[in-house]
């Protein structure tokens, strides 16, 4: 039986920092009474667009404000070197049939140590991802009803807060979908919302007067470039998503054309609205373009409107793995309790509305989780792991150089960003 048999039988689990054997195997049995690996192409390519895509969308104008016009060959610099790790992932996983997760790759080639620090790294630059689109909701529906607050008990909550709140309201019935297959379907919803966004926004431009006045735009910005080197690495933070992908399609041949695939799409996408954004507005552009956007108009309320499907579409697959995490903890109580189960989801989305009431500074949180997390955990990571599993560091050849370039890259990046990033988050806290 080869690997891709093995993964074929295998059930799609989420095993991450277990010890014991007993505790892995009642997990294994409740994913297979609640979930299922029969995900098509198709379906995966939706699940694996709207991983990519989406929320970081919205910020790559104002990423490209801060570095200037040439620091989009950083975007693709850091999309082609994200492929690549994420390939280096299925090679991992192909190496060894039981890698099932991506902590697992840990595992494989750090020992428990490593798979524990995996863990640490995916479930919070997760956590954190999903926590952004909590104040990516508070953010854009203030901007449409400036005007709205809440007195409770005497106390006055501002609308940004309200609207916070209530936005993870609506993402908590999607976290109680178990089968990805079904969640495709979701995910479908937050593709095309990127697609309508791009274009309502060029509409906004050509039709209703806005234009491309290009203020204050700059070639190139030293200061800014390590907001905007973060901000790009954000765009591509799902690698630990990938696993789960990969080990929920039918026919894992086709994962390296699906991420191809995604990649091609999801960059093309990004680099439109950059462009399109900062030729708009220039150096004025805002952390969330549709903050710039005039509400009074419909494409601009179109715009908005289909801005806050994102989250909805995004933030289930995001907190997957998470959940998965949570229910490893208790496996008995997950196996016989489906109301348990919908407790740990619920209170994973009441945690993360407190985070994003505490921190409501999208650009900054987006710019420390590409810094640290998403450098980390989508370049950094996958290529250690396959250097160790594979073996490929004995011997000096173009892979080994490549990989090593990509190391070096990622740790720059995560030192100058994260430094950078929370700096700005103290100095506004």
């Amino acid at each position: 039986m080869d690997a891709a048999d093995a993964l074929d039988r295998s059930s799609l689990t989420f095993p991450l920092v277990c010890d014991e054997r007993q505790q892995y195997e009642e997990v294994e049995a409740i994913d297979c009474d609640h979930q299922t690996k029969t995900t098509s192409v198709l379906k995966t390519c939706f699940n694996g667009l709207n991983a990519l895509s989406g929320v970081g969308m919205l910020s790559v104008p104002y990423a490209l404000s801060s570095g200037g016009w040439l620091s989009l060959i950083l975007l693709f610099v850091i999309a082609v070197a994200a492929f690549y790790s994420g390939l280096l992932i299925q090679r991992c996983m192909d190496i060894d049939s039981t890698i099932r997760t991506y902590p697992d790759i840990g595992e494989h080639a750090f020992g428990k140590k490593g798979k524990i620090v995996l863990s640490i790294f995916m479930n919070t630059e997760l956590y954190l991802v999903a926590t952004s689109f909590l104040i990516l909701e508070g953010d854009n529906l203030h901007n449409l009803f400036p005007k709205m607050k809440l007195e409770v008990a005497g106390l006055t909550i501002s609308g940004k807060k309200c609207f916070t709140i209530l936005g993870g309201l609506i993402v908590l019935p999607t976290v109680w979908f178990d089968s990805l297959s079904l969640l495709s379907y979701v995910s479908a919803s937050g593709v095309f919302s990127s697609v309508i966004i791009i274009g309502s926004i060029l509409w906004t431009a050509v039709f209703d007067g806005i234009g491309f006045h290009q203020e204050g735009s700059v070639p190139l910005n030293w200061s800014g470039i390590p907001t905007a080197v973060s901000l790009y690495a954000f765009c591509y933070c799902a690698h630990p998503v990938f696993p789960t992908l990969y080990k929920s399609m039918k026919n894992k041949r086709q994962f390296p054309n699906v991420l191809l695939v995604c990649f091609i799409l999801c960059t093309l996408g990004y680099a439109s609205m950059a462009v399109l954004g900062y030729l708009m507005f220039g150096s004025t552009v805002e952390s969330q373009i549709t903050l710039n956007l005039p509400t009074e108009e419909l494409s601009s309320k179109i715009a908005i409107w289909t801005t806050l499907i994102n989250p909805l579409s995004k933030y289930a697959l995001m907190v997957t793995p998470i959940l998965n995490t949570a229910q490893n903890w208790f496996p008995s109580c997950c196996k016989k309790s489906r109301s348990f189960r919908l407790f740990l989801s619920t209170s994973l989305v009441t945690s993360s509305v407190i985070v994003a009431l505490v921190i409501p500074f999208f650009a900054y949180l987006m710019s420390l989780v590409g810094a640290f997390f998403s450098v980390t955990a989508s370049l950094i990571i996958p290529c250690l792991c396959y250097l160790k599993i594979s073996g490929t560091y004995r011997n000096l050849g173009c892979e080994m150089l490549i990989i090593g370039c990509i190391i070096l890259m990622g740790v720059v990046v995560a030192i100058v960003g994260t430094y950078t990033s929370l700096q700005q988050i103290i100095e506004h806290l």
